[in-house]
């Protein structure tokens, strides 16, 4: 499949869709802008497409949490077309917002019978944080995480803290290789990774988590928000000449079905 098609999900609050897009189609994908009432209203034509991505945003207006009412929607009307298309090989990607709805969803780390394995909660700031940050990856398992050992992302969120149930679904996530990026410093090191380079006080510096086969990725950067070396904070002063990071994300995913 030489160019695979992607959905774009939309919803109320939705202001990310437009990057993530280009940012596709510039890996070499077909980016289409699709509405969740469009998707409830026919569910079958998320089999025309082999990705889906849920971008960031504020769906909804994140009444009562982040991402709770556009999860609770998916939840309840698109469980099963969501899940054959899952069970096709196909790709989920959640970003920011797309990510909280993923996790409160369950579509990334299913529920158990003690409730979902871990959330994403208020920053420990306590307040919405925009920066840019460090990150490194465990890429064993990630489909859109291939070959990428560190990445430099823009970060813009207030409910981002990653927060498993309890160590021992942590030590399974880990086990599994699922806590596929984490914050990091410039050096790669993870050690003593504090305020601000752990920007929200996320369990293990987590900032992305992928599912069991690695084909369900939700992350807390935005990729799409670094594709061209002018996205860089200091790309005159350095003389970056280099795509963006996040690029390289999206790159991967395109040619998941190419290779």
């Amino acid at each position: 499949m030489p160019q695979p098609n992607v959905l774009i999900l939309r919803a109320p609050g939705t202001n990310c869709d437009q990057e993530t897009g280009y940012a596709f189609n510039l890996a070499g994908g077909n980016s289409s802008f699709v509405h969740i009432n469009q998707l409830i209203e026919s569910p079958k034509m998320v089999r025309d497409y082999q990705i889906l991505c849920l971008p960031g945003g504020f769906s909804y207006g994140d009444d009562i949490a982040a991402g709770r009412i556009l999860a609770s929607q998916m939840q309840s009307r698109l469980a099963d077309v969501l899940a054959e298309f899952h069970a096709s090989g196909k790709l989920i990607l959640g970003i920011c917002n797309g990510f909280q709805i993923l996790i409160k969803s369950g579509f990334l780390l299913p529920s158990d019978d003690q409730g979902l394995p871990a959330t994403l909660t208020w920053n420990d700031s306590g307040r919405f944080v925009d920066s840019w940050v460090n990150l490194k990856t465990d890429n064993e398992k990630c489909v859109f995480l291939k070959d990428i050992e560190q990445m430099y992302l823009p970060i813009a969120h207030a409910e981002g803290k990653f927060v498993p149930r309890n160590e021992q679904v942590l030590s399974q996530l880990k086990g599994n290789h699922q806590l596929a990026l984490s914050y990091c410093l410039a050096n790669g090191s993870d050690d003593d990774v504090v305020y601000p380079h752990n920007p929200n006080g996320s369990t293990a510096n987590v900032a992305g988590v992928c599912d069991t086969t690695g084909r369900i990725f939700g992350l807390m950067p935005h990729p799409e928000r670094f594709i061209d070396p002018t996205h860089h904070p200091r790309w005159t002063r350095e003389g970056n000449t280099a795509a963006g990071d996040g690029l390289a994300l999206f790159q991967n995913a395109v040619s998941f079905f190419n290779d």
